[in-house]
């Protein structure tokens, strides 16, 4: 079931000069970076409870990221919501007719499980389903 509002991603062109901006310019608590390999972004974290902002960068380059900047510049990239069961979610999702990016789940920040659910499915807004490492230790799906 979805339980929250888990991040507001925004893709940046200049990732230190984003990280500067909302930690110096609007005074955001600053929850250091990662380097998400499976996705492709490097991420900065701005917890804002009981959700958070995150700033994506294209790792090395390349990837999604790396494409939507070069297609649409930085901006608004997807919400995230919260689930505590990923796997019932995509079913359930899937059997309202819902399309999916992926097949199955990816690694995502902090050792969560991720899927998108495809822009098309939600009238233009990519979603992004995450459900914390806490929350799927064990979880065979």
């Amino acid at each position: 079931m979805i339980t929250a509002l888990d991040h507001i991603a925004i893709a940046v062109p200049d990732f230190n000069a984003a990280i500067e901006r909302f930690l110096n310019d609007f005074g955001l608590e600053y929850a250091g970076t990662e380097d998400v390999e499976a996705a492709k972004t490097s991420t900065a974290f701005f917890p804002l409870p009981p959700t958070s902002i995150e700033l994506v960068h294209p790792l090395n380059g390349t990837g999604p990221i790396a494409t939507y900047l070069e297609k649409r510049g930085g901006g608004l990239h997807h919400l995230c919501f919260r689930t505590d069961n990923i796997h019932e979610d995509i079913d359930r999702l899937k059997g309202k007719g819902y399309q999916f990016l992926a097949d199955v789940p990816s690694p995502g920040a902090h050792g969560s499980q991720v899927i998108f659910i495809h822009p098309k499915s939600c009238g233009g807004v990519l979603i992004e389903l995450s459900q914390p490492a806490d929350e799927h230790n064990g979880d065979a799906g």
